[in-house]
């Protein structure tokens, strides 16, 4: 028997290290965003003060690790057996969840998995108990769970996210009124200042209250710092308001980099501080229960685990190990060096394609916000109101869109300082809060303060945080079942349940390894269209010849697997081409949103350029609907297992393809090496291919009236035709658009060679 716990414990410490990895690739958005969004100082530089950040906030954590073993259920009311299967259960789904989420693309939490877990798992364990003892009724569930406990980190949970937004959004309003857009051009004492209150808030909390819990300090360093905090909030910040002074005209240093790069280290070691409990306070819970178990010579179901209910300080070697783990996964991790931009794009100052689409409850709490809003107005006098709208006049600042900043640097410090003096404050309470939404939510209370959410992108933001926050509910609810589900499992399967449930998670998590590192290849593609920056006609035209030529290269490719997909009933190749024209649809939809930016950067004499633009994008579109109709049509006769196409009829589109198909290599040809001079060759083609398509169609004019067929078949091969002519009829359009606007008289760009290539030959 007791070889069995021996075993939970090597799969604990496995399922430990595991989601340490996974947790930390998908939390390290959380104290990287800010830092990453400013643009204040390389990447390089802020996962070195990152990685110092964990490794230290790992080594404080120590307090944080009883709300695992204590903070949602009363451990006196367990046997052994039971809390090993509570905390087994709780490791396996946290596993399965965060795959499972991963796989979807759904927002997550661990920190709320974590408490969920625990709370479904010891939930379904007490009333097995409950179940099986005839003396106890289901109003016993409260004296094996600690709710009071549960009840204040729920809330806690709940109320930070409103916390968050509130005191970001209140932070950022006031800092912008001192500071402005224009904050460079202010007096440096403005800066020092700011800097002042920012470090010290930032030190005093990450520091001076967090230190309490680290288990490498003396208990007369605690005392000295514990005596009188107020005192030392005042020296902290007229000394670092001095130095911050200091740093400005001796060091000619910008401030505001200097807060960011403190403010990225605090955040981190907040997020280490706090979350490490989610990944590694359940496996050394199991591992203090295994250690005053097997020294008690007693059966594991008769063990009573009053031993967890009493303070035990975690060994500083493990959380040593933990931060290391935590440090080497933000430098290897590919998903933490792909950091999830959600967050950032939902912040900006700037327009961005939304990532989220507008419903009913986002367009009403918009409305009423308006409303609110124009109230407040009303009583304001005018005096403040034209002042405060001076502070939030932005610098006109000409950046091309791909090098601007989703935010400025003084947002940035306000999300960094606010996040972690929230997080800090949290964990001194012994609440674990969910890093996640505080970040996500100050980013969110910030953009709106500072004016980022105006009327063209109020509607898709609000959306973004409802469904973020949709998210937390939804993970709660599947964290609780699941965990509930699991312990039964465990409870009644006991060593076969778990070898079985051991495999399924390393399967799966195998699995999300290989799913990542074939994304990861196709995230940025070769055949990726690229947005027009140019300013004159000639270097639109330079610059759109390679989308011309992709669009076209992946459009023969669409056109030429609908065929073949239709003529070998072949449901798999059909599915995959509809999935190929949806993303080259919504990648010229993302050229079309940029069409007002494109214009706004144009020379005055260069006008012209948009108009060609606007042309070109808008053929580029006719293409891919008629490619879309193709697609979508040959699909859905396939799918709804409709009669073949007869042999006459597929021999037809396939000569029809091969016809295409030249068409298209000589046009992908010309647009790829800048010889627009064969566009002319390719125009003289044109009533020959139109005559082609016109006697397939005549064919089948012929056939319908004479042979007996399918009424389906005929819709599908005249729909196909029809179309085939509409986008041919594109396709010459935008060629001859080419045709007299490309100017002979200026050298055609030539392809610009990768440096690397040059460097490796």
């Amino acid at each position: 028997m007791e070889n069995l716990y021996v075993y939970m414990l090597a799969a604990l410490a496995f399922l430990a290290v595991a989601d340490l990895v996974v947790g930390v690739s998908n939390d390290a958005v959380n104290f990287l965003n800010s830092a990453i969004g400013s643009k204040a100082v390389s990447f390089k530089t802020i996962m070195i003060v990152a990685s110092i950040g964990v490794a230290i906030g790992a080594m404080t954590s120590s307090g944080m690790m009883e709300v695992a073993r204590k903070g949602i259920f009363n451990p006196g009311e367990f046997m052994f057996n039971e809390i090993m299967v509570i905390f087994m259960a709780v490791m396996l789904t946290d596993i399965l969840l965060l795959d499972f989420f991963n796989t979807l693309g759904l927002p997550t939490s661990t920190t709320v998995s974590i408490v969920f877990e625990l709370l479904g798992a010891s939930v379904a364990v007490a009333l097995i108990k409950i179940y099986s003892d005839s003396s106890q009724t289901i109003s016993d569930l409260t004296t094996y769970i600690n709710d009071s406990k549960a009840i204040e980190i729920i809330l806690g949970i709940l109320l930070s996210v409103v916390v968050a937004f509130t005191v970001g959004a209140i932070i950022q309003y006031v800092s912008r009124l001192l500071l402005s857009f224009k904050f460079q051009e202010k007096p440096s004492w403005y800066g020092a200042i700011f800097s002042g209150l920012a470090t010290t808030a930032i030190l005093y909390f990450i520091l001076i209250k967090g230190i309490k819990n680290a288990s490498f300090m003396s208990p007369d360093i605690k005392a000295f710092i514990s005596s009188d905090p107020l005192a030392l909030m005042v020296i902290g910040f007229i000394g670092l308001t001095i130095l911050s002074y200091a740093i400005i005209h001796l060091l000619k240093t910008n401030i505001y980099t200097v807060i960011i790069v403190i403010g990225t280290f605090a955040l981190a070691v907040a997020f280490a501080g706090n979350d490490l409990v989610n990944f590694i306070g359940v496996p050394i819970a199991a591992y203090n229960s295994y250690e005053a178990w097997s020294i008690s010579g007693s059966l594991p179901t008769d063990y009573v685990m009053t031993a967890l209910g009493e303070p035990v300080q975690t060994e500083p070697y493990l959380l040593l190990i933990a931060g290391l783990i935590m440090v080497l996964t933000l430098w290897f991790s590919s998903k933490a060096k792909a950091v999830v931009k959600t967050s950032v794009d939902l912040s900006r100052q700037d327009e961005v394609k939304e990532r989220f689409e507008p419903n009913f409850l986002s367009r009403n709490i918009v409305r009423l916000t308006i409303g609110l809003n124009d109230s407040i107005n009303r009583l304001l006098p005018e005096s403040y109101k034209n002042w405060s709208n001076k502070q939030f006049i932005k610098p006109n600042v000409v950046v091309k869109a791909s090098e601007a900043p989703a935010f400025d640097l003084v947002r940035a410090a306000v999300n960094l300082m606010v996040a972690s003096v929230l997080i800090s404050i949290a964990t001194s309470m012994k609440l674990p809060l969910s890093t996640t939404y505080v970040t996500f939510m100050v980013a969110m209370g910030t953009s709106l303060a500072d004016r980022a959410w105006g009327s063209e992108s109020a509607v898709y933001r609000v959306a973004g945080v409802l469904n973020v926050i949709g998210g937390w509910f939804f993970t709660a609810f599947s964290a609780f079942v699941a965990a509930a589900i699991m312990s039964c499992i465990l409870y009644y399967g006991e060593g076969y349940a778990l070898i079985g449930l051991v495999i399924l998670a390393i399967a799966l998590l195998i699995r999300s390894y290989i799913s990542h590192q074939k994304n990861s290849k196709i995230i940025r593609e070769e055949d990726q269209l690229e947005k027009a920056e140019s300013s004159s006609t000639q270097g639109v035209i330079q610059e759109s010849a390679s989308n011309i030529a992709n669009v076209v290269k992946r459009g023969n490719r669409i056109y030429t697997s609908a065929i073949n997909g239709l003529a070998v009933q072949d449901l798999k190749v059909l599915k995959k081409n509809r999935k190929n024209i949806e993303k080259l649809s919504n990648e010229i939809d993302e050229l079309r949103d940029n069409i007002f930016y494109f214009i706004k950067n144009l020379e005055e004499p260069s006008l012209s350029a948009s108009n060609f633009y606007i042309n070109i994008l808008g053929y580029l579109q006719d293409m891919t609907q008629s490619l879309d109709y193709i697609s979508k049509s040959s699909h859905k006769h396939v799918n709804n297992n409709h009669k073949k196409l007869k042999f006459s009829q597929i021999k037809e589109l396939k000569d029809l393809d091969a016809r295409m198909e030249a068409l298209f290599s000589t046009t992908q040809t010309a647009f790829e090496s800048r010889s627009f001079e064969k566009i002319g060759a390719v125009l003289n083609e044109k009533a020959e291919v139109f005559e082609l398509v016109r006697q397939k169609i005549q064919k089948q004019v012929e056939r319908t009236r004479t042979e007996e067929s399918s009424p389906k078949n005929t819709t599908l091969y005249f729909g196909l035709l029809l179309e085939t002519k509409d986008l041919l009829t594109a396709t010459m359009n935008l060629l001859e658009e080419y045709y007299r606007a490309h100017d002979s008289s200026v050298e055609p760009a030539t392809l610009i060679v990768d440096p690397t290539i040059e460097e490796e030959e």
